[in-house]
């Protein structure tokens, strides 16, 4: 267990070494912004709730959104409460201002991946594949800022897989029911 949490510090000593270049900070500053409290995947997701169209694959995403948050941030990070990589890696530069909440898992990640498969599974290519590569950024940018350790960023991925399963899975019994649900009026409306 030393050996990984060893591990995981030195990625991020070795993205500020390599990776981290003066010219790239504000990109990857915004990226990241991108994922606070989800709000980007929040607003998308309500927009999609506008349109008769997209409006299921909006419902779906804030379901998943709802999962991954409770798994992630009210039962996760206060359960394992692991301390932030800046505050416990020497020499870990922080970029952006210090967080309030604990480490692992990434609920940007978790965030970002929960709506952005959804909309991989619901929506055309043209649309779910940009959303999962912002996804892939966003959890990117949480090493690259120094707020979280891979394995943070690792296990908010996995969650996010599980939310936007568990949505999709419950969006589809959902819509099987309701169409059951209306086949059965059908029926007893010519039998009537």
């Amino acid at each position: 267990m030393s050996y990984l949490l060893q591990l995981d510090g030195d990625i991020l000593l070795f993205i500020q070494q390599y990776l981290r270049h003066d010219w790239m900070t504000p990109f990857w500053k915004f990226i990241t912004s991108l994922g606070n409290a989800g709000w980007f995947w929040i607003v998308l997701s309500i927009v999609l709730l506008l349109f008769k169209r997209t409006r299921k694959i909006g419902i779906t995403a804030i379901i998943a959104l709802a999962i991954g948050a409770l798994i992630t941030n009210v039962a996760l990070k206060n359960l394992v409460a692991r301390i932030r990589p800046y505050e416990v890696v020497d020499g870990l530069r922080l970029l952006i201002e210090r967080q309030r909440d604990y480490s692992f898992p990434s609920g940007h990640t978790c965030a970002s991946f929960a709506a952005a498969l959804v909309y991989y599974k619901m929506a055309p290519r043209k649309w779910g594949i940009p959303a999962v590569i912002l996804a892939s950024l966003i959890a990117f940018s949480r090493l690259y800022v120094g707020v979280h350790y891979p394995s943070d960023v690792l296990a908010g991925l996995l969650i996010g897989i599980f939310a936007a399963w568990a949505a999709l899975k419950l969006s589809g019994y959902i819509s099987q029911k309701r169409t059951a649900g209306t086949e059965e009026c059908g029926k007893e409306g010519k039998e009537g």
